[in-house]
């Protein structure tokens, strides 16, 4: 993470939502996170909110092909999320009683193979829906969210919308570095499969690879970290003042 001490907080006293959307390995997440440390804003992660209910079916040995089942456990299973761009962390639970800190379980890859199951059950899609627009409430409006179907279902209305995408090769590379410096060793096959493939699934339900009306592209192909933060902050500058 940048060293760069946070601006002076946009709008204040109004709301500030920044919907991004973008595919696997865009690094949608990682320049959400510091694009929210340095505007003063919460970050919600809603990819970690289908991650936690993934691995809470797996640890529930539930069917992920059962549509009811799991869209029955997804209005009940507890999910927190701390929203300080600083943080992050997760806890999951089956219920309250039951919740453990998730943070890293729910990146390993049995719940990246699974996830899209849980992505693409409808029910399940509209409750987890339904949390992540309370998050944002509870917030005052004043977060930044990242996800796939941010700028167009979660949060149409946000101040500032934009689409983070990269080329196919460079999201390949971003995502295999990503794992190697957690510790995790994949073939290129391997996180092919888990970026490309989920895609795919996850594209039957939502369209978050094109840009709907109103949504700015921001393709990070070319940019590296601290650029792409850049090209995201000065949108946002350009949407509501600096």
């Amino acid at each position: 993470m940048s060293s760069t001490t946070p601006s002076i907080p946009l709008r204040l006293g109004k709301s500030l939502v920044i919907a991004i959307d973008g595919p696997s390995g865009s690094g949608k997440s990682s320049v959400a996170r510091e694009v929210a440390r340095r505007l003063g804003l919460a970050y919600q992660d809603t990819g970690a909110m289908y991650r936690a209910l993934t691995l809470v079916c797996l640890e529930s040995q539930l069917d992920l092909q059962n549509q009811a089942a799991v869209e029955a456990l997804a209005k009940r299973f507890f999910f927190e999320q701390w929203f300080d761009p600083g943080v992050g962390m997760v806890s999951a639970g089956i219920d309250v009683e039951h919740a453990l800190d998730v943070t890293e379980e729910i990146r390993l890859p049995r719940v990246s193979e699974a996830v899209s199951a849980v992505a693409t059950n409808l029910g399940a899609r509209t409750e987890l829906i339904r949390r992540q627009r309370a998050a944002i409430e509870s917030v005052r409006g004043r977060m930044v969210v990242e996800g796939r179907d941010i700028t167009t279902v979660v949060a149409p209305q946000a101040e500032v919308r934009l689409l983070l995408t990269a080329s196919e090769e460079a999201r390949l590379a971003r995502r295999g570095a990503q794992l190697a410096s957690s510790g995790e060793t994949q073939s290129a096959a391997d996180v092919a499969r888990q970026v490309l493939a989920r895609d795919a699934k996850d594209s039957t339900v939502v369209e978050f690879q094109r840009a709907a009306d109103g949504v700015v592209t921001i393709d990070s192909s070319d940019l590296d970290f601290e650029q792409t933060v850049a090209a995201v902050i000065r949108l946002v500058k350009e949407n509501v003042g600096g």
